[in-house]
């Protein structure tokens, strides 16, 4: 049963929505991964997010560029916590994404990442799924261990290149 759904509203939003997968994957936590559109499926929309808590699911990312409801639509329908991840367009560069997910009214929050960061999304999701499960938070500790060891290695062979030079 996945604990962290991930929605996108077209399949062109996946190679945004992969690197989420694969850092939720990387921990060994379940995720579904679907294709839903707050505009165009909205009987979809609202069934999923009417079902995903008896589903099993605790959080949810929704990826949508432009008009990007996709995550507000979710959040409207369910208490579970929502994550928006807004995706980069032609038009805007993802502007329009972002601000349409991040100005959400009053009453029916979405957390927001930055445009095109599908990992932050899935690492977050995490976060929030390490509230009540140890065994996440412990992995996420090493994951930061892992990040800072590699600045600190890049950072001793940034220092060996410029003596050389």
């Amino acid at each position: 049963m996945p604990e962290i759904a991930i929605l996108m509203g077209s399949k062109s939003d996946f190679s945004v929505v992969k690197p989420a997968v694969s850092v939720i994957k990387s921990f060994g936590v379940d995720v579904e991964v679907r294709i839903i559109s707050a505009h165009r499926t909205p009987d979809e929309a609202h069934a999923f997010s009417c079902d995903a808590e008896k589903n099993g699911v605790e959080v949810i990312i929704c990826a949508a560029g432009k008009a990007a409801h996709l995550g507000g639509v979710i959040a409207a329908y369910t208490a579970l916590p929502v994550i928006g991840l807004p995706v980069k367009t032609d038009m805007m560069g993802g502007l329009d994404s972002l601000l349409s997910i991040v100005q959400m009214p009053a009453g029916i929050p979405v957390a927001t990442v930055g445009v095109n960061a599908g990992e932050n999304a899935g690492l977050l999701a995490l976060q929030i799924l390490s509230v009540k499960r140890p065994e996440i938070r412990k992995k996420l500790y090493e994951y930061k261990a892992k990040m800072r060891e590699k600045i600190n290695s890049d950072d001793v062979a940034l220092k060996t290149e410029l003596e050389q030079l």
